[in-house]
């Protein structure tokens, strides 16, 4: 698939990211039950090039679809794995809606499923809080660290003030992910996107920021006012291993809009960063 510059969004894409469950663009859908959920996953085959698996983890009310053109832009290179949490895409819906431990608790049971080494994991906005959470508690699963628009800034750490983000938002995005957040929305129901959207504003990520300890990357557009540059730059200084990369003409959904950017980000990080092996001696 032919990637489209940073900040749009084809129909192509849109066609592959609605593609699940069948197989496209080399990606499969598989399920395994994990901590007693059907949990629905998007992969590429191995590539045989020996490269750390790359695990991306998707926002709030949205699922692995928007994330299936970085997951083809990183697929020529690293084995990708895109998890639907709990409750969103294709993965069965527990009970009430998990908050950020809850998913993280739930992906690291994921990672132990799959018995994967230490891996890169992606989150992008209320997946890197996941992901935050995730890495603080358990350093040994992870290789390298990526925050993809990560929520939520201080400064707007309220229901009121993400939702306003977010209107401002949907004015810079490419007009057609909407068929994508309208799917997702449906399956996730609107009662659960509520409910994690409280669960993301009563989280203090910064707590769990300063616990990350593996080599990091903190990644925003540059026309994003979800995560303004003053909060991904708090961000970078708060992990002690970590830089900022703002992605121009991109907005938000940096993952989505600017996959080929994004995904030579990840590879630049992974060839710099040490092995396990190193780090043990």
């Amino acid at each position: 698939m032919r990637l489209t510059p940073a900040g749009r969004f084809s129909l192509g894409e849109l066609r592959l990211a609605l593609a699940a469950p069948r197989p496209a663009g080399g990606l499969t859908s598989e399920w395994r039950t994990v901590d007693g959920l059907r949990t629905h996953t998007r992969r590429g085959t191995d590539p045989g090039t020996g490269a750390p698996p790359v695990v991306l983890v998707h926002g709030l009310a949205v699922s692995h679809r928007y994330l299936t053109p970085l997951a083809v832009a990183l697929a020529a290179t690293h084995p990708v794995y895109v998890p639907d949490l709990p409750g969103f895409g294709l993965t069965e819906h527990p009970r009430g809606a998990y908050d950020v431990r809850a998913h993280a608790d739930h992906l690291a049971a994921w990672l132990a499923a799959y018995r994967l080494p230490p891996v890169c994991l992606l989150g992008h906005s209320f997946g890197a809080e996941v992901v935050a959470a995730l890495a603080a508690a358990h350093p040994d699963l992870v290789r390298a660290v990526v925050l993809a628009g990560p929520t939520s800034d201080p400064d707007a750490r309220s229901r009121r003030g993400q939702f306003g983000r977010w209107l401002v938002d949907t004015l810079r995005e490419a007009p057609l992910q909407a068929p994508i957040l309208a799917r997702d929305v449906w399956d996730a129901r609107p009662w659960r996107v509520v409910a994690t959207l409280s669960h993301s504003v009563r989280n203090a990520i910064e707590a769990d920021l300063v616990r990350v300890d593996a080599p990091t990357l903190v990644v925003t557009g540059g026309r994003d006012p979800v995560v303004p540059a003053t909060w991904r730059d708090q961000v970078a200084r708060l992990v002690p291993d970590a830089r900022p990369v703002a992605v121009p003409g991109a907005a938000h959904n940096v993952a989505t809009t600017a996959p080929a950017a994004v995904a030579d980000a990840v590879r630049h990080l992974l060839a710099t960063a040490p092995t396990p092996a190193l780090l043990d001696r």
